[in-house]
């Protein structure tokens, strides 16, 4: 009689195990699928997060970081996670935000520091207001004067609501990407050139509702976004960040990230 060759039963526990990695393995290739197909590029983090051989997850503000020279490196403390680390002792995530909060800029902006109020730079007596509104305006302006220099009257389409507005007066003109959020998030470190020139560069000015242009604020779009064009603000928020390298906070990078990747959907 022949015996059946025995069967070997894998115990649960490393059956778990290799769940578990396979789980791990393809999060994290669907993760670099969307950041391929989004094709945008988020600095999120100034320093890696260094995984300890002991399998602890140091971020920049941990008391070991400088002392772990033997580490795998990880572009955020959520990707060290789940890659099987975790938190050394004394670090938690709310002392995190707390402190990175602290830390994410010199808190005294002021809207003086971009410039005071709408340039002109080419000396044309048109300022970066003006030169918007004909720029988007679907029809020849008019005029407050045969100066030409102040926009009274047009014909603009809401990005925000798809209305038709006409008169120049009902309109703010809309930093996409606020100048506060701007200034907390990298533009602290710029010049004061570089900061007038971002808040009177066009692609970074929509003419809005006034009313809608105040609601939003200083927000970004995880925050805030308008009643329609969703998906065309987001994305040009997006454009412009990247154009100056502007640095955003880990959930605003998940959030545009997984927002854009619907919208292609």
């Amino acid at each position: 009689m022949s015996r059946k060759p025995a069967v070997f039963v894998e115990p649960r526990r490393y059956r778990k195990e290799k769940v578990n990695a396979i789980h791990r393995a393809t999060k994290a290739l669907a993760l670099s699928a969307l950041v391929i197909a989004v094709s945008l590029s988020f600095s999120t983090l100034a320093s890696p997060v260094k995984m300890s051989k002991s399998g602890l997850c140091h971020p920049p503000e941990s008391n070991w970081y400088d002392r772990t020279k033997n580490y795998q490196a990880y572009d955020s403390l959520e990707s060290c996670l789940d890659a099987g680390g975790e938190l050394p002792q004394g670090i938690s995530f709310a002392a995190l935000d707390a402190q990175q909060e602290r830390s994410s800029g010199p808190q005294d902006y002021d809207r003086s520091k971009f410039g005071h109020g709408w340039s002109d730079s080419d000396g044309d007596c048109q300022d970066s207001r003006a030169e918007a509104l004909i720029a988007t305006s679907t029809t020849p302006v008019e005029f407050a004067s045969n100066k030409r220099c102040r926009v009274v009257r047009g014909r603009w389409i809401s990005p925000f609501t798809n209305q038709v507005i006409q008169n120049a007066s009902d309109i703010d003109i809309d930093h996409v990407v606020p100048l506060a959020w701007a200034w907390h998030r990298g533009a602290y470190q710029w010049t004061r050139r570089d900061r007038e020139q971002f808040a009177n560069d066009g692609i970074n000015l929509w003419p809005v509702e006034a009313s809608l242009n105040r609601s939003k604020g200083a927000q970004g779009p995880d925050q805030w976004l308008p009643p329609s064009g969703q998906c065309g603000y987001v994305a040009r928020f997006a454009r412009i960040t990247m154009k100056y390298k502007l640095q955003y906070r880990e959930a605003e990078a998940t959030w545009i990230e997984e927002f854009i990747e619907n919208c292609r959907n």
